[in-house]
């Protein structure tokens, strides 16, 4: 089994759902000539290369993403400073968000454009956030509304075409015409990944990585809580060698990112955006984990 183009993971990910099946038709005593999956070889899974990155390198790319495609660079924060996941964030709705108790309510995704599953229960959360990462949600849905307005004759010109405008499903990050995103959003990823400098092959989980990692590295979270902020299944997926009692999520007040990003990305000229931010103090950078932020 090693068909070029299909990675190891999706293979083994095969291989599992038949092995579910053929095992169900052993149970139900369906005639077999024999276990046809026992003695299929595996590739071997080879673990995906992490890279850390600096809060200089988020600021780096989220500037980047803005010149390629504004409306996406809200996309750079969501992953940064909440730990999202890509379809979690074409997911993300406006209703989705409090806006004055700073939390996100994580209930849905989007693959190929259309609602799915999260990835496990853990996904399924409630959960608080900077209140940076709020702020640069609030100017994005005032930029960018989902419908843009258009004037009476592109109205009229729109009804000549035969053109129907897309519902208005509350969706805060969407493509330029009102609809979700699909794969147009990885080309315009790739761009603003070269366009900051960042490493070849620098994946949107990066983000996420950056996430879990500065959550653990700020000293402000008991690792259980990090585990429940990064909606880690597992306790091993946010640090193997960490075991406190946990702390409950409701009730924590997220004031990570905020100290990392406006003394480094600096107000805009003419704009009030950072004007009130408290720059706070920098960290150093934390050390990159072993296990990889899922």
């Amino acid at each position: 089994m090693g068909k070029p183009g299909i990675s190891a993971v999706t293979v083994c990910q095969i291989f599992k759902t038949w092995r579910i099946l053929v095992n169900y038709m052993i149970d139900a005593d369906v005639p077999l000539p024999a276990n046809v999956v026992a003695r299929i070889g595996l590739p071997e899974i080879e673990d995906q290369n992490k890279i850390a990155l600096s809060p200089e390198q988020i600021v780096s790319l989220a500037d980047a993403m803005r010149e390629i495609e504004p409306r996406l660079e809200v996309t750079v924060w969501l992953g940064a400073c909440a730990g999202l996941r890509k379809g979690e964030v074409f997911g993300l709705k406006r209703s989705a968000v409090d806006w004055e108790a700073g939390l996100l309510y994580i209930r849905e995704q989007r693959q190929h454009g259309r609602a799915a599953k999260l990835k496990t229960k853990a996904s399924y959360a409630t959960l608080p956030v900077d209140r940076f990462l709020i702020d640069r949600l609030t100017e994005h849905t005032a930029d960018f509304p989902q419908v843009a307005p258009v004037s009476r004759e592109g109205e009229r010109q729109r009804r000549a075409r035969g053109y129907v405008a897309p519902p208005d499903e509350g969706l805060i990050v969407t493509n330029r015409y009102g609809r979700p995103l699909q794969r147009s959003f990885n080309e315009k990823w790739r761009a603003a990944v070269a366009r900051a400098g960042l490493p070849e092959g620098t994946r949107f989980h990066d983000l996420r990585h950056f996430y879990t990692t500065w959550l653990g590295a700020s000293g402000q979270f008991d690792p259980k809580t990090v585990q429940a902020l990064a909606r880690h299944a597992k306790f091993n997926e946010t640090w193997d060698t960490y075991a406190h009692p946990p702390v409950a999520v409701q009730g924590v007040t997220v004031n990570t990112f905020g100290g990392l990003f406006v003394s480094r990305r600096g107000p805009d000229p003419g704009s009030p955006r950072f004007g009130g931010a408290d720059p706070g103090l920098t960290p150093t950078a934390p050390p990159v984990q072993d296990s990889e932020a899922t």
